[in-house]
């Protein structure tokens, strides 16, 4: 069954355009989600608006909205007041323009929609817009009004239909100055990268998400179907933490080995790390050759 879309509109690109509608590309619905309950009743509690200086129960109609100008200061919004500055939709999501997909920054990418053609009217327009992108190798920046919010996104081809990805606003990033400026430069020697470097080649893979297991969610499953048929959970022993490591390099080396030894990795660091005398033999061995060739 179809997920039911979440904005329906018009997406245009110049005088081309076509009906369009948004569907959340995620989904929560199979995460396991607790209640807050009554230990004693098992009863679901209800939670409640308290006034924070009286500790009076505060009624809907009594509840408002308001920004914090200092400490325990608020100015009141009105709900009015919210809707005069609220931008009203025209429910359509105008190309600006075409950027390479390389360009746009992972930290701005916010929530992704799957973009489809709304009726069969539609179906060719949206393919003309699809497949010109696909040709170019471009993502569209285009705006969009998301409940009252005005939005960018971002629309890159996939599949038959597109991905729309909400970007965030410059204000909504940090800057990374804060926390990468106290990072201190060691010294790192060559030998130690490259030990990472064949640690690395080690692990190297292709991204494939359905390799991703949620092992506490599983375990989540586990605990409730146990607990619901009766069952006693047994708590586990806290396992014992690994004492630290005091040597970079031995701890490299240790990687190195639990991966399945890779001795010709090993080896061919440790040439490399007696010196220059191997390489001193190469030298004139090449330049024979050279001379041979010649």
């Amino acid at each position: 069954m179809a997920p039911r879309a979440y904005w329906k509109g018009t997406l245009k690109l110049s005088l081309v355009s076509c009906p369009v509608a948004l569907y959340p590309a995620t989904t929560g619905a199979e995460k396991t989600r607790f209640h807050m309950i009554n230990r004693e009743t098992g009863n679901r509690l209800k939670q409640q608006m308290v006034d924070a200086e009286t500790g009076d129960v505060v009624e809907s109609d009594q509840k408002g909205r308001g920004y914090e100008l200092r400490k325990g200061k608020y100015v009141a919004i009105e709900p009015e007041e919210l809707e005069a500055v609220q931008i009203e939709s025209n429910h359509t999501i105008d190309i600006e323009s075409f950027v390479p997909s390389g360009e746009i920054d992972q930290r701005y990418l916010n929530h992704p929609y799957y973009i489809a053609p709304e009726g069969k009217a539609a179906v060719d327009a949206f393919a003309v817009i699809r497949d010109a992108m696909k040709d170019q190798d471009r993502v569209a920046l285009a705006k969009i009004v998301l409940t009252n919010r005005e939005h960018i996104i971002a629309i890159e081809p996939l599949g038959k239909g597109l991905l729309g990805t909400t970007l965030r606003f410059p204000y909504e990033l940090r800057d990374e100055d804060q926390v990468f400026d106290d990072i201190k430069s060691p010294k790192i020697t060559k030998d130690m990268v490259e030990l990472a470097g064949h640690i690395l080649h080690t692990k190297a893979a292709h991204f494939d998400p359905s390799k991703f297991k949620d092992e506490y969610e599983t375990a989540l499953k586990a605990l409730v179907k146990r607990k619901a048929s009766g069952k006693t959970i047994e708590l586990p022993e806290p396992e014992e933490k690994p004492s630290n490591v005091v040597s970079l390099m031995d701890a490299l080396r240790q990687s190195l080995k639990g991966r399945g030894g890779k001795k010709s990795a090993t080896k061919s660091h440790a040439r490399r790390a007696t010196g220059g005398r191997r390489v001193a033999k190469k030298t004139p061995r090449s330049t024979a050759r050279q001379r041979k060739a010649g």
